[in-house]
């Protein structure tokens, strides 16, 4: 028993310390969200399967959880439907003009022996049989048709004529030579002439009643095919009552049951496999995608769990809401969070992955799909480029819009134009649900966002543009407080912005970060050139050494002022990191000009504790703050000279190291430069000087 439990308590040692490492909490983290929607689709999706018997009762009360077509009474309709279509038989009508054709004969050859008899004095009857060797009829019928008069010939012609045509018109098939042989009979029976003649005729006629109706397999198969297909399929409506439970299991109950998938053991092992390895597909993929494509979400234990839980939420509100709509999934509302809080490419593979999720949830019903599908690539689109927090609702709008419009089609596509109540009332809801499935994926959306940026920690765009805003109060006591230093931080964010943009940095961040990076020097503002407006400077009164130490406390200042107001991280890491390890060179030489020869300074007591910039945009603001206060202290800001003051102070930058750390190539530096030099120059452009005559005649004319 010791043993097991030393035993147990390694393995759960081994389990600990592999938590603690980043890749096996990762993989945890993955794994458990893989079960989570494993199982929550297992129980709350799946269909469980029912055992029942024929002609025993029902263990329960069994419901359709999906709309199929009932197999077993559409084949009823059909097989009623086949045996309703008659035989096809194809018409012959050579037997009755034959059969006519040879009475015709055979009359006319009794009425020539008739004539060659009256001349020859020969027996008739012989003479008959000798030209028509071919016909064996008995010779006293021959011989009583001979010792008819003409009239009496021709009258009997007529009848017989008359009965093998009634028999044969009315269609003789295979089967139904004997009942032709009958009506022959009592046709034949019923002819005012003597029993020898009638007996005759029937014998005249019998080798003449043949099949004139022959069957067409071919056409009846065809016939009976179309009638099988004509037959509209009987459908099991999703949420229809099946079966009670204690009713007696009859064939229908169990061809239903088929129908479903229900049919079976509890528990279907393949089922439960085929979801097993397409939810194994789409981790995989979305894996692999973060992998190569955003390894620092890959990385980022926070992130994967932001992401996760946003996958997982949008699961579960999708169940809620699948009950009222299929319309109403909420892959709008996930593609608006992942884009603000990550990235819009990633959004746009969730939304993708978020809709074949939910096929499983609305049984893979095409137009659910399609509809979430299309409002979650649109709401991406909607918030990728995020300005102001009201962006969020007309996100809702636009999605709303396009499911209006997605609906509409599929509709039309299926169904074409109906006017009936029922078809009506369906469009109505559908589009309905559309439009509120926008409006809903907003508003949730916006009543997320604080809570999550919150408990993970993050910044996102619309957190930035309320820290933009000039009334915040930070920047408000920066614009009163110490008015040169706000001047140049909006000077320095137009800067940071437009190079951002053409390094396909964050613009947002690195203005508003240029916005606050100076914030540290509230504290002590005219220690600070640009805050200085009488020409007093406090620095000439104190020694290099303590003037460079005011100059860099304003960091440290300024990181306490920003987690007091509680500033986003990225914007404080930029606060920590805008002067990397710069040295402040001016009080650094004036420090060297007035130590003894042969003293050695310190240089590091002269610069920036740091760290380097470790991001674009970090780097950007460096580059923007030292070269707008160099532009700014040039007596002739001329395009040439604040072209090669930008450039000489990149340069001496990248000498220094300061960017070392940073994501920046040498390509992205000359397109800061080039934008640097295009804002500066429209910025600090010499002006025309008035005369002092005409400059008065302006004053006062501005007066008035």
């Amino acid at each position: 028993m010791q043993n097991l439990w030393i035993k147990v308590k390694e393995f759960l040692d081994d389990i600990i310390s592999l938590f603690k490492n980043k890749g096996g909490r990762n993989v945890f983290l993955g794994g458990g969200l893989f079960v989570f929607i494993y199982f929550f689709l297992l129980f709350f999706v799946m269909p469980l399967g029912v055992s029942v018997e024929l002609g025993m009762p029902s263990p329960q009360r069994i419901i359709a959880h999906r709309e199929v077509i009932d197999s077993f009474s559409t084949n009823i309709l059909r097989k009623e439907a086949v045996a309703a279509v008659p035989e096809v038989y194809d018409h012959v009508p050579a037997v009755l003009e034959e059969g006519k054709s040879f009475l015709n004969h055979f009359f006319g050859e009794i009425r020539k022996i008739r004539k060659l008899e009256a001349d020859s004095g020969e027996d008739r009857v012989a003479l008959f049989f000798e030209k028509n060797a071919d016909i064996h009829l008995s010779a006293g019928f021959i011989q009583a048709l001979l010792d008819q008069s003409p009239d009496s010939l021709h009258e009997l012609q007529g009848r017989v004529e008359k009965v093998f045509e009634e028999v044969t018109s009315k269609g003789i098939r295979e089967e139904g030579i004997e009942d032709a042989l009958k009506q022959v009979s009592q046709g034949t029976g019923l002819l005012p002439f003597s029993l020898e003649i009638r007996q005759g005729l029937q014998e005249l006629l019998e080798p003449l009643v043949q099949p004139n109706m022959i069957f067409n397999a071919a056409a009846t198969k065809a016939n009976r095919e179309a009638a099988e297909q004509a037959v509209e399929p009987v459908l099991i409506l999703k949420k229809s009552l099946i079966v009670q439970e204690g009713e007696k299991i009859t064939a229908k109950h169990i061809a239903q049951l088929k129908d479903l998938g229900l049919l079976g053991p509890r528990i279907n092992r393949g089922g439960y496999a085929g979801l097993f390895f397409m939810l194994a597909v789409i981790f995989i993929l979305v894996i692999l995608y973060l992998y190569l494509f955003n390894r620092n979400i890959y990385e980022n234990f926070a992130s994967l769990s932001l992401l996760g839980l946003i996958v997982a939420l949008t699961l579960v509100l999708g169940l809620a809401v699948r009950y009222f709509s299929g319309y109403l999934l909420p892959v709008a509302m996930c593609a608006i969070l992942i884009t603000v809080l990550f990235e819009p490419r990633l959004a746009v593979l969730v939304s993708v992955m978020m809709a074949l999720l939910f096929g499983f949830v609305v049984d893979g019903e095409f137009n659910y799909i399609i509809v979430a599908l299309c409002g979650g690539l649109v709401a991406t689109y909607s918030v990728s480029r995020l300005q102001r927090r009201s962006d969020l609702t007309k996100a809702g709008l636009y999605v709303g819009a396009v499911n209006v419009l997605c609906i509409t089609a599929l509709l039309l596509l299926n169904r074409g134009f109906q006017l009936e109540y029922v078809f009506l009332r369906e469009f109505s809801i559908s589009i309905l649900a559309g439009l509120g499935n926008g409006l809903f994926s907003s508003v949730m959306a916006i009543g997320l966002l604080p809570f999550l940026e919150s408990a993970f920690g993050l910044t996102t765009a619309i957190t930035l543009l309320e820290l933009a805003d000039p009334g915040h109060p930070l920047l408000r006591k920066l614009l009163l407080e110490t008015p040169g230093t706000y001047h140049h931080s909006v000077v320095v964010g137009n800067l940071a912005e437009a190079a951002a943009e053409a390094t396909k940095a964050d613009p947002l961040l690195a203005r508003v970060a240029a916005f606050y990076h100076d914030i540290g020097k509230i504290k002590r503002p005219y220690f600070f050139v640009e805050n200085q407006f009488t020409g007093d400077n406090p620095h000439d009164k104190i020694s290099p050494y303590l003037s460079a130490l005011i100059i860099r406390s304003h960091i440290k200042d300024g990181l306490e002022l920003a987690r007091e107001a509680k500033l986003p991280l990225p914007v404080i890491d930029i606060i920590q990191q805008h002067h990397g390890t710069s040295l402040i060179g001016f009080f650094y030489h004036q420090a060297v000009d007035k130590e003894e020869k042969g003293t050695p300074v310190a240089e590091e007591e002269f610069r920036y504790e740091g760290p380097l910039p470790q991001t674009k945009e970090a780097a950007i603001i460096l580059l923007a703050d030292a070269v707008e206060a160099a532009v700014r202290s040039l007596s002739r800001p001329i395009a040439g000279r604040i072209e090669g003051t930008v450039r000489r102070i990149i340069k001496e930058k990248l000498s220094d190291g300061q960017l070392d750390e940073a994501p920046l190539t040498l390509q992205d530096l000359d397109k800061i430069g080039d934008t640097f030099v295009h804002i500066l120059a429209g910025v600090f452009h010499q002006r025309i000087e008035y005369p002092e005559k005409e400059l008065k005649v302006d004053l006062e004319r501005g007066k008035k």
